[in-house]
C-alpha cells in the first residue's frame, strides 16, 4: 500500500520521466531532427515545475541530468557532422530560462506560505481575542451579581436611602450593561449572530418610539416611515436603534426634539434616528463607530458611556448586509440604518394580486 501510495503522490513526474527518456531516445534515433524532442523536453520540464515546485536539491538533480543528457547528444552529433556546432548554445539557453522560472515561482511560492502563515496568526489572534473577551465577560458577570445581590439586601435592612449603596448600584449597573455589549459584540461575527423574519416597519418603529417616549422627557416624534416589511432579526433592530436613541438622549436636553423614520431607497431600507442636540465634533462621523469611540472625549464618564454602542450598531448592520452613518450639519445628528431585503406594501399588494407568493 505504501508504494502504491508513493506511486499515487509521484504519478506527474514519473509521467515526466518516461515522457522525457522517450524524447531523449528520438534525440539519439532522428539526429537531423533532434531539436523538437530536444524542446519538448525543456518545455515538459518547465512546465512540470510550474505545477509542482520541488525543492532546491531535487530540481538542481533533475536539472543537471537534463542538460547532461541532452547536451551530450548533441554534442555528439555535432562531433559526427549531423548538427551544427551552435546548437550547443542552446542548452545553456533554456537552462537559464529554466532557472528564470524557477526563481520566480520560488519567490512566489514563498510570498504565498508567507501570506497564508500571516492569515493563520491574524485568524488566531482574533479568536483569541474573542474568547478572551466572551471569558473575561462571563467571569465578571458572577462577582458583579454577587455584589448587586448584598447591596441590595443591605438597603433592605437599612431601611433608609443611604447615598453610597445606591452610588454603588448604580455603578454595578453601569458595569452589568458594559458586560452584556461587550458580550454581544464577541458573538458579532458568528453565523447565527442574526436570524432574520419579516417585520412590519410601521409597528415595530411605533413600538420603540413608545418605550422611550414614557421614560426620557424629550419631544419625541415619529417621522415618515415607507409602509411595507423588512427581513430582519427584530430583537437585533431593537438593540441597534436603541443603541441609537440612548446615544441621542444622553446628548440632548429636554426640550430637543428625537424623530424617528424610516424612507425607502431602491430595495433598501433607511432608518433614521435624528436629534436636535450638540452634534458632531468635525471628522468624527466615520470613528464614533469604533469600538470604545466616543465623540465627545470631554463629557463625563456617566453621560458619554464607554464608547460600546455605536460599535454594536455598526456590528448588527453589517451583519444584515446593511451599513450605517452619521450626518451633522451644525445642530442635532442624523444617524441612518441602511437594510436590504424591504418589500413595500405596494409591491406586497401587487404580488398578491398576480397570485405570487409574499411573505406572510
Amino acid at each position: 500500500m505504501a508504494v502504491i501510495d508513493s506511486l499515487r503522490r509521484n504519478f506527474v513526474e514519473l509521467a515526466w520521466f518516461a515522457f522525457a527518456g522517450a524524447n531523449l531516445a528520438a534525440m539519439e534515433l532522428w539526429p537531423s531532427w533532434e531539436t523538437i524532442p530536444f524542446h519538448f523536453i525543456w518545455i515538459s520540464l518547465t512546465l512540470v515545475y510550474g505545477f509542482r515546485i520541488w525543492n532546491p536539491k531535487p530540481t538542481g538533480i533533475v536539472l543537471g541530468l537534463v542538460i547532461a543528457g541532452t547536451g551530450s547528444l548533441i554534442l555528439s552529433d555535432a562531433f559526427a557532422g549531423s548538427q551544427l556546432w551552435g546548437e550547443l548554445f542552446e542548452v545553456p539557453l533554456m537552462s537559464a530560462m529554466f532557472l528564470a522560472m524557477v526563481w520566480h515561482a520560488r519567490r512566489r511560492q514563498d510570498a504565498v506560505r508567507r501570506l497564508e502563515r500571516e492569515a493563520a496568526e491574524r485568524a488566531a489572534l482574533l479568536s483569541q481575542q474573542k474568547r478572551f473577551l466572551h471569558d473575561v465577560s462571563h467571569e465578571l458577570r458572577t462577582p458583579v451579581t454577587i455584589a448587586r445581590g448584598h447591596l441590595e439586601v443591605l438597603r433592605r435592612l437599612n431601611g433608609k436611602p443611604a447615598q453610597e449603596i445606591e452610588v454603588a448600584l448604580d455603578e454595578l449597573g453601569r458595569i452589568e450593561h458594559i458586560l452584556e455589549r461587550l458580550l454581544l459584540l464577541a458573538k458579532s461575527k458568528q453565523p447565527d449572530f442574526v436570524v432574520p423574519e419579516d417585520v412590519d416597519v410601521q409597528a415595530f418603529l411605533e413600538d420603540v418610539l413608545v418605550r422611550w417616549s414614557g421614560t426620557v422627557p424629550r419631544a419625541w416624534r415619529l417621522g415618515d416611515v415607507a409602509p411595507g416589511t423588512l427581513r430582519v432579526d427584530p430583537e437585533a433592530l431593537r438593540i441597534a436603534l436603541d443603541a441609537l436613541i440612548e446615544n441621542a438622549v444622553k446628548y440632548t436636553e429636554a426640550p430637543d426634539g428625537i424623530e424617528l423614520s424610516a424612507r425607502q431607497s431602491g430595495g433598501d431600507l433607511v432608518i433614521e434616528v435624528a436629534d436636535e442636540g450638540q452634534g458632531l465634533p468635525p471628522g468624527e462621523s466615520e470613528r464614533i463607530f469604533e469600538r470604545f469611540a466616543r465623540a465627545d472625549t470631554a463629557r463625563s464618564r456617566a453621560e458619554g458611556g464607554a464608547g460600546l454602542g455605536l460599535a454594536i450598531v455598526d456590528a448588527i448592520a453589517k451583519a444584515h448586509g446593511g451599513s450605517c452613518s452619521a450626518e451633522s450639519a451644525g445642530a442635532g445628528t442624523a444617524f441612518s440604518l441602511r437594510f436590504p431585503g424591504f418589500a413595500s406594501a405596494a409591491a406586497v399588494g401587487s404580488a398578491r394580486r398576480a397570485g405570487l407568493a409574499v411573505p406572510s
